[in-house]
């Protein structure tokens, strides 16, 4: 009778113990022998764009610090639209995550219903990785020294200074865009079909000015074939020192700095999200990734989930607004 009553109270305390905490012992297990097999990272882009190159870092950076492979798979097309989904409807079990930019905020504002995921709804946030900062570099031709000769140039004559981007709704577009706004101006947007053929043409005068990162114009600037105006970022960057921000040139609400992130599906348990989350922080805060990405021109973040999860709230309402002031609609 006693032996029967211990293994009935034994029994019943830890049927007790999981009824009051069935939140802690699933996902702690899970995570205690994570990852046991290789993890598929879909990059949203074909191989060699900045984003695909981040996210083979990212990869490095868990496979060295968890012992398992990150298998790269590149799923370019559709906006981002193809290589995202594949990770939002991809079993929420840790083995699938991805990586994103900035379209992955721009799109719910561009797309809308035609997206084929919520940006909000279906991902767990695992950590923002990097950002980038944009400078707007003008032609010589162009009689601006600074953003305000420039302001003061384009509205004395409307709509003849152009701009060109990577396409309808992309970040360089966006953020000419919300200097048309910001700064009450006409300005004339021409869309190309990728980011190379935009700086052939701005170097040779055929476009008068652009927004795009800091590493990819700072040679340019410094060889005098383009003139700095402005950077994006809250503080001046370390590339461009005498250069000014937008909001110590006039102009704050001209804030893009493009992102990249990882994430997963929604349901995967928190404990991995944490670890992988966990896991990069400490290499981009602290490790080998932090030099890597510093010395490509980016500036190294490594955030929290619930950090990242707010600044893609943040940025997804931004563009939205920007994208219907502007009355933008995607090609």
């Amino acid at each position: 009778m006693h032996a029967n009553r211990r293994q009935f109270l034994t029994r019943s305390g830890a049927l007790f113990a999981a009824a009051a905490a069935p939140w802690a012992w699933p996902g702690s297990a899970l995570a205690a022998g994570y990852p046991d097999k290789p993890v598929r990272l879909y990059v949203p882009y074909p191989p060699g764009a900045a984003t695909d190159t981040l996210g083979r870092m990212a990869g490095q950076a868990w496979a060295e610090a968890l012992g398992q492979p990150f298998v790269i798979e590149n799923r370019g097309g559709g906006g981002t639209t193809i290589g995202t989904r594949a990770v939002a409807t991809a079993a929420p079990d840790g083995y699938t995550v991805g990586i994103v930019d900035s379209s992955f905020t721009i799109n719910p504002g561009l797309l809308g219903a035609r997206l084929p995921y919520d940006a909000l709804k279906d991902f767990a946030p695992i950590s923002l990785m990097a950002t980038a900062p944009f400078v707007m570099v003008v032609h010589p031709s162009v009689k601006a020294q600074n953003l305000a000769e420039f302001l003061a140039l384009a509205k004395a004559q409307p709509g003849s200074l152009s701009f060109g981007s990577a396409g309808v709704g992309s970040a360089p577009h966006l953020a000419g865009e919300q200097l048309r706004q910001q700064g009450g101006v006409q300005l004339l947007h021409v869309p190309y079909r990728g980011g190379g053929t935009v700086f052939t043409d701005l170097l040779g005068g055929q476009v008068q000015f652009a927004f795009a990162t800091v590493p990819s114009m700072a040679e340019h600037i410094k060889g005098g074939k383009l003139r700095a105006l402005a950077v994006t970022s809250k503080q001046r960057v370390a590339q461009l020192p005498d250069v000014p921000t937008f909001t110590e040139a006039g102009l704050p609400g001209v804030d893009i700095s493009p992102l990249f992130g990882l994430i997963a599906p929604a349901a995967v348990p928190e404990a991995i999200v944490n670890q992988l989350s966990e896991t990069l922080a400490r290499s981009v805060k602290g490790g080998a990734l932090r030099d890597k990405l510093a010395g490509l021109g980016f500036e190294p973040v490594g955030s929290t989930p619930a950090e990242f999860a707010a600044r893609i709230r943040a940025d997804v309402a931004k563009w939205t607004e920007v994208i219907q002031r502007g009355g933008i609609r995607a090609e």
